[in-house]
């Protein structure tokens, strides 16, 4: 079993390159795909707005808070304080990855119906973002004084509702072709989200140059991903 400090240089490294690809993926690719198609483009702006203050809420009513630290990560709280957080929110946690991941789902279903190749960067996206929030969803489970066996099972029940929305998804949105714009932009605002308001704060905490440096390597990297593979679709 790796240590918590292997746990949290893995996550740390995993949210920077989360970054890059989350933005590249919702400014480079998704969001021209949907602003391409024939839907209005002052509704796909506003579809945009909506999104990023639909996130804002969730997050506000801590359906969508991710856990990316804990007991030993570096940061500095009090000791036992993310037991104590983690004991009351627990639960939480788990529906609220549960819901998030279903949402997952129907956005890769959405992003396949458009393009297949922004279907598989979507999905590399949303793997990128979901390894240091399981990970560190995990440890907190562990610390609110769940087994390793029960942390492991119940993370992979919400991951499976993944495929549950992707299923949903694909059988609704096939029926209902003009949606995909909409639901594109509507994820291409959560990815927005998500790096901006919570795993570039993240990073921001890390100011020595020393740490500086690697993010903004990693950073890059994942737009290299990106812009890689967008390359390649777009030479098939």
């Amino acid at each position: 079993m790796f240590s918590f400090t292997l746990l949290s240089r893995m996550v740390e490294r995993m949210v920077s390159l989360s970054v890059g690809i989350l933005l590249s993926t919702s400014l480079l690719h998704a969001l021209p795909e949907a602003f391409e198609s024939q839907a209005d483009a002052r509704t796909l702006f506003a579809t945009l707005l909506g999104g990023l203050f639909a996130f804002f809420l969730l997050e506000k009513f801590a359906i969508l808070r991710h856990s990316h630290h804990y007991e030993g990560d570096g940061h500095h709280h009090e000791h036992g304080h993310d037991k104590h957080e983690a004991g009351k929110a627990g639960w939480m946690i788990l529906v609220g990855d549960g819901l998030h991941n279903f949402t997952d789902g129907i956005l890769i279903a959405a992003a396949f119906l458009a393009d297949p190749n922004l279907g598989l960067i979507t999905g590399l996206a949303i793997i990128a973002h979901e390894i240091p929030q399981e990970i560190g969803d995990f440890i907190v489970l562990l610390n609110a004084g769940f087994t390793r066996t029960r942390a492991y099972v119940y993370n992979l029940l919400c991951s499976l509702m993944a495929v549950i929305g992707g299923l949903l998804g694909y059988y609704t949105l096939e029926r209902a072709t003009d949606w995909i714009p909409y639901v594109l932009v509507f994820a291409s605002s959560g990815f927005i989200y998500i790096a901006v308001s919570d795993l570039m704060p993240q990073m921001q905490r890390r100011a020595t140059l020393r740490e500086t440096i690697p993010q903004i390597l990693l950073i890059m990297v994942g737009v290299a991903i990106v812009l890689f593979l967008t390359g390649r679709a777009h030479n098939h």
